[in-house]
């Protein structure tokens, strides 16, 4: 059995640290070098950094902020945000990535997680899906949730993973900020139709939220940023508390 991680997200806007809820409102969090130094301290597994606003903005994840970070800390890093082709998965990785996460650009070139999985191995790419609950339906939104889509989120899961996606980043946009707990049947139906590691993301409120969705929906990674941003976890705190109920975590 794989041993659970337990994985802060800094959602990067113009250089800071910021935090909304359902993706809104966004809130300065502070300097993302400080902040994944901190994290580094408290024992996190991985970090994922996401420069939130790059594809609407038409430009790239910022490479030196990636470099300043990857420079401090020593776990693997997740970035994502503004990767348009294989050259952005490239460059990324070059500054200090061990894995880059396609979204927007994902669904509007699917054969890009080909070519990149090709490339550079299947373990260096990681599909994030943002999901939203419509008409009972999950459905895949894009260009940081603004760009709804009609496209199902369990199959467009199933068909990321055959073109070669190593892990998915499923965030409920419903959950997002709001604290409440992850969307357990969201990850349940997912897990049912992919065989690759799932990343859980929005929601996270207190330490039982972690235990269930570990427990429940069997994920392999569960992603928080509020609560540790603010102080109000820590990564300690959680993994003791898992460890605690039983669930393997590094």
């Amino acid at each position: 059995m794989l041993a659970k991680r337990i994985i802060p997200c800094l959602d990067v806007d113009d250089g800071r640290v910021k935090k909304g809820v359902n993706f809104v409102n966004l809130t300065d969090v502070g300097d993302p070098t400080e902040i994944s130094a901190e994290y580094q301290r408290q024992g996190a597994d991985e970090l994922v950094f996401l420069d939130i606003t790059a594809t609407n903005e038409h430009r790239k994840t910022m490479a030196d902020i990636v470099e300043s970070v990857s420079s401090q800390v020593f776990m693997p890093l997740t970035i994502g945000g503004g990767v348009h082709d294989v050259a952005d998965i490239q460059r990324l990785l070059k500054a200090g990535a061990d894995k880059v996460a396609i979204n927007s650009a994902a669904v509007s070139d699917p054969e890009l997680i080909t070519k990149g999985a090709e490339k550079f191995g299947n373990q260096c790419i990681v599909v994030a899906i943002d999901v939203q609950k419509t008409a009972g339906k999950y459905l895949v939104h894009t260009h940081g949730g603004k760009k709804a889509t009609d496209i199902d989120a369990i199959e467009w899961a199933k068909e990321v993973v055959k073109r070669g996606a190593g892990e998915l980043l499923i965030t409920s946009m419903d959950k997002d900020g709001t604290k409440n707990g992850f969307d357990i049947e969201l990850y349940q139906a997912i897990n049912k139709v992919v065989n690759v590691p799932i990343i859980a993301s929005g929601g996270a409120g207190k330490v039982e939220d972690f235990t269930e969705v570990f427990e429940k929906a069997d994920v392999d990674g569960a992603l928080a940023a509020s609560v540790f941003h603010f102080g109000e976890l820590s990564i300690n705190d959680v993994k003791q508390a898992v460890r605690k109920a039983g669930v393997v975590v590094r």
